[in-house]
This record gives C-alpha cells, structure tokens and sequence, in this order.
C-alpha cells in the first residue's frame, strides 16, 4: 500500500503540556510523520528554547522544526505552520493532547481510505473525568469537546483545500470557533470531512475558579460567526445553542432593576429584580446539580453565575460592534 505522507503541526504556548504530547507521539506505533512543525506561539521576543520537549523526540528531532509564532492565538500559529508544511496532508493537534498508543498507524489508514473529495478527516477525542466523584463544571466543559465536530485538537486536513479556502482565519484569536469556521469554508467549498478512527485523550486542564468567567470572551467569536455565516451558523456547524439569549434576558433585567430603582419606581424595579433573581438562580442550580457540590465548587458557581450573564453581555455586545465592518473570509489574505 502506498501510505501517504503527513505532517504534524503543533502551535504551543510550551506548557508543561508539550513534553508529554510530544512523546505520545513519539510512542505510537505506526509510520511517522514526515514533518513536525512546532510553532512557538509565546508572545515573549525573547522566550528561551524547548530543550526538554524537544528531547523527548528521538528519532523524530532531525525531522522537527521550531518556527516562531506571533501571539495572535492558534489560527494564526496554525497558518504559520501551514505555510512551512510539504506534505500533502497535515494533522493539526493541540499541546495539550495525548495521541493514542496506535495514532500514528491509524491516521495513516484514515488518510489511505479517503476519496479524492474528502479533504478532512477527525479524530476521536476522549476526555478522562474522574471517577470517584461528580465532575465540576470545569471538568463537564471540557468533556464537551469529545462531542464537538471539527475540533483542531485532533484534525487532519488536505493541505491542498486549506490553501484552496485560505487557511485559518485570523481574527479568531482564541481557541474556539476558528475550526467550526475553517470547517464550513471547506464545505462551502465543495469538499467532504469525515470522522476517522484514530483517538487521541485529551487531559482537562488544571484552571482557576475564573475559567468560566474568561471563556464568556468566546462570545465575541460567535459575534464573527454570525457575520461570516449567518445567524443559522449554528445549525450549520452543529454546535449547541447555548444560553446567550438567557444572558441576555437575565441583564436586561438586572440593567432595568437597577435604572428603574434610580428613577424611584419600586415595584417596577422589584419585579425586574425578581426576573434577574430568578434567572440567576436557575443558570445556578443548572451548573451546581450535576457537579460535586462541594463547598467549594456551590461558591464558584454562585458568584460566577452571577457575573457570567453581563459578561457574556459585554463580549457579545463587543464582538457585533468590533466586527461590524469586518471583510468576508474571502478577502482575508493570509
């Protein structure tokens, strides 16, 4: 069988997350990438080397390249890497994945069983959550993305048709939403993505009682989304609704309360205060009964609960505005 020829981009912040990636792969069995790109995408000029991930390459050093990225977040690390690539496949993972124990050996067969229309194959992604308690909100999040489609911790793309659609867009300058909008470019393009068989864990990450506070900034992206693909992008892209309009519900009636007590009409501002109280409380009691319930955890959900709907406001609100003249994918030069 003639096995085709892949790539490996990898864009890192180098977290303590690389080393162990980068071994999985060096451990699974199978015929080894042609090229692995690293894209050190640490916004520091000056950010020192990758001695001990690179280490634990081996064999696989000589073919590994260290590019530097630019911090603008991973679509624009990933097209960094992209532009170096020769191979005529590229598989995108993130750092913080751990490649399966025959990765290697099944990407390869997923790439042999494509047709000339396919130009993307996933990986299956599994989350390992812990199995003597409940998982936190943190932990329930992450494990979400097993269930997400076209998800860059793991995928595979024809370097071809990623030229053809002009990469990664750049004005998504977090993780989240550039493989959802990557993905639909494609399609648009006339091409096929598939699920393939190769799996890949990916660790939920440790993170502060903010996480959930700071990924409200994913709203602006959904903000993009929606002027890039319309506002039935969701459908498109088979992703879960999610409770903006109830965040919305939620500070509208808390901005009202608020204004109406100012201007002294009590029972209006009662009754928006009640809306607001209600609303809190059921996103609360959502994010707290399937969770631990630890003292810990109520109190994180409690006060973040109470902040995340404006947030999400704020950034949502701010996404529609930034972007508001923001040219077409088409006209965004990589």
């Amino acid at each position: 069988m003639n096995r085709p020829a892949y790539a490996v981009v990898v864009p890192t912040l180098v977290r303590d997350t690389l080393a162990d990636c980068l071994a999985a792969l060096v451990a699974a069995t199978g015929p080894k990438p042609q090229e692995i790109v690293l894209v050190d995408d640490r916004p520091d000029p000056d950010p020192g080397p990758l001695e001990h991930p690179l280490s634990v390459l081996g064999d696989l050093r000589d073919r590994t390249t260290v590019i530097p990225g630019c911090g603008r977040g991973p679509a624009a690390a990933r097209n960094t890497g992209l532009r170096v690539v020769t191979s005529a496949w590229v598989a995108f993972l993130d750092d913080d994945v751990q490649v399966g124990p025959h990765w290697c050996e099944q990407l390869v067969q997923d790439l042999a069983d494509t047709t000339p229309d396919t130009a993307g194959i996933q990986g299956v992604i599994a989350v390992p959550l812990p199995g003597e308690r409940r998982p936190t909100d943190w932990e329930r999040d992450t494990a979400a993305l097993a269930q997400a489609r076209w998800i860059t911790a793991d995928m595979a793309y024809r370097t071809d048709a990623l030229k053809q659609v002009g990469g990664f867009d750049e004005r998504f300058r977090r993780a989240f939403r550039e493989d959802a909008d990557l993905a639909l470019r494609v399609l648009d393009a006339g091409w096929r993505i598939r699920q393939g068989r190769r799996t890949t864990r990916h660790p939920v990450r440790p993170a502060s009682r903010w996480v959930s506070l700071r990924a409200q900034r994913g709203n602006a992206d959904d903000a993009l989304m929606r002027y890039l693909h319309g506002p039935d992008w969701w459908h498109k892209a088979v992703a879960p609704r999610g409770r903006l309009r109830r965040h919305l519900a939620i500070t509208a009636a808390g901005t009202a309360a608020c204004a109406l007590a100012v201007a002294g009409r009590r029972r209006a501002a009662a009754a928006c205060a009640l809306g607001w109280a209600v609303g809190t409380g059921e996103f609360a009691w959502t994010r707290i009964a399937p969770g631990p319930r630890t003292r810990y955890e109520v109190t994180t959900m409690l006060v973040t609960s109470a902040l995340i709907p404006p947030t999400a406001t704020w950034h949502w609100l701010s996404g529609l505005w930034r972007y508001r003249d923001a040219p077409a994918w088409r006209e965004v030069a990589l």
